[in-house]
């Protein structure tokens, strides 16, 4: 908390001890809970928080009332709770925080009552949670009451926008399972100055999150089940998740420093939009032999290593300036194939094959880009690569940032996409991604692999 930015603040904070095991324990199931009545986070990473409590242990607290940067944020009575259990067989974990008469900006954003709830529970059979009850009441924005609903996108003149019950998940189901639920009742985003703060500002009225992970239940060996026979020669055999890249992999790159994702004879095709079991084809297919090495296409950090249902073997990469880019259908995953990695143009990151939904296809790449302007559009965000593509065989470059979003409110979701394959918007957070808002990396850091799904909405974050 940045005080001398704080007018005033009356704060009470209750503690008692934790319920259940430690998140450290990693064989026991494990829960965690937070809540925080405002959140103010500058474009330096600068941060205020007012009422702001976690779990375990369980906490409260309430404030008779808050102000910020001389006014800019002022808000009034609020309270924030989070609580969490645990036993032998599963964990629970609840958060909620309420604020009453919100006045944001000398009254250019008001609500009457802010109310967020998330919950979660986990067990052997697997998780689930809830952010159903969460709610706004008397929305009013530059003079004119707005109707809230889960994930809207409201403009704010010439200097920001706004989200409304801004709601996403997170789902492991690997050798744990676990539920990761969070909400924020307002979200403000501020792409230019005002009242006295920065652009890049964010304020967050009415946080909580929930998150419970437990091991899985190891299943019940089927009747007169025993030692799997030998592969016969000949038969194809599932290849190795992880296997070292050749030696001589030296790619060019462009100007701009991008390389074209697969090395050595490759063929595509623009078939960019055509049907396909994702409603559209929302990139391009690079056919290529079997275990051919796939390139990170420029500088970036690597996240979503994994697997789903429809891409198989797959990950994301996102370059210097945000721009993100997805590999699908992956028959292997190079040592550098890691959450979190730092990689460079032409490093081998994978290798091509037919996992996920193509099975039975020729061996290929499944390969989209998704320019940092239009990642609030969740997974359709997406351009052609086809032109770049043949730009980076020729050792060209072609600019990003040319998409600009139309102005006026994004497409509402309206409701959390809890069956999402995969999606882009779990990454459209800013440069921290989900660092600054999923606070409870323990519970879902292990170092075990298992797949992840995710699902976000349009516009969480900016």
């Amino acid at each position: 908390m940045v005080s001398h930015r704080v007018v005033h603040a009356a704060v009470v904070v209750l503690g008692v001890l934790a319920l259940g095991a430690s998140a450290g324990a990693q064989s026991a199931p494990t829960s965690a809970g937070r809540a925080i009545g405002v959140r103010v986070v500058l474009p330096d990473g600068t941060v205020a928080a007012a009422a702001s409590v976690s779990a375990p242990p369980r906490k409260s607290a309430t404030l008779a009332g808050w102000s910020y940067a001389d006014g800019a944020v002022v808000t009034g009575w609020m309270s924030a709770s989070a609580r969490t259990g645990a036993g032998s067989e599963g964990s629970t974990a609840n958060g909620s925080a309420s604020i009453q008469s919100v006045s944001l900006f000398g009254g250019d954003v008001t609500v009457a009552g802010v109310f967020v709830k998330a919950s979660a529970s986990a067990a052997g059979t697997g998780a689930s949670g809830s952010l159903a009850s969460s709610s706004l009441s008397n929305l009013t924005v530059l003079g004119k009451p707005v109707q809230a609903a889960s994930n809207a996108r409201i403009s704010l003149g010439d200097w920001g926008y706004a989200v409304t019950l801004e709601k996403a998940v997170v789902r492991k189901n690997g050798a744990r399972v676990g539920y990761r639920g969070f909400v924020t009742g307002l979200h403000v985003v501020l792409t230019a100055p005002h009242g006295g703060l920065p652009a890049g500002t964010e304020i967050m009225v009415g946080y909580t999150e929930a998150a419970a992970t437990a091991p899985k239940a190891a299943p019940s060996p089927p009747p007169g089940s025993g030692p799997r026979e030998p592969i016969p020669p000949g038969v194809p055999q599932v290849p190795p998740s992880v296997q070292n890249p050749p030696p001589d992999v030296k790619p060019k790159l462009t100007a701009a420093g991008y390389v074209f994702p697969v090395f050595g004879p490759a063929s595509f095709s623009d078939d960019f939009g055509a049907p396909r079991t994702t409603m559209w084809h929302h990139g391009n297919d690079i056919f290529a032999p079997l275990g051919a090495p796939i390139l990170a296409v420029a500088d970036g950090t690597l996240f979503l290593v994994g697997w789903n249902d429809v891409g198989g073997n797959r990950l994301w990469l996102r370059d210097g300036a945000g721009n993100e880019f997805y590999y699908a259908h992956l028959s292997a995953y190079s040592p550098l194939a890691r959450d979190g990695a730092q990689v460079k143009a032409g490093d081998v990151i994978a290798f091509v094959g037919n996992t996920g939904d193509a099975v039975g296809t020729p061996p290929h790449l499944h390969f989209e880009i998704h320019p940092r302007e239009l990642l609030w559009m969740g997974y359709d965000g997406v351009i052609n690569p086809y032109p770049y593509l043949s730009a980076w065989l020729r050792l060209d470059d072609l600019a990003f940032g040319e998409w600009t979003p139309e102005p006026g409110p994004a497409p509402a979701a309206g409701a959390v996409l809890l069956q999402a394959d995969d999606i882009s918007s779990l990454s459209g957070l800013g440069d921290e991604t989900l660092e600054s808002y999923l606070v409870m990396p323990e519970l879902f850091g292990e170092a075990e692999p298992g797949p992840v799904i995710v699902a976000a909405a349009p516009g969480f974050g900016g």
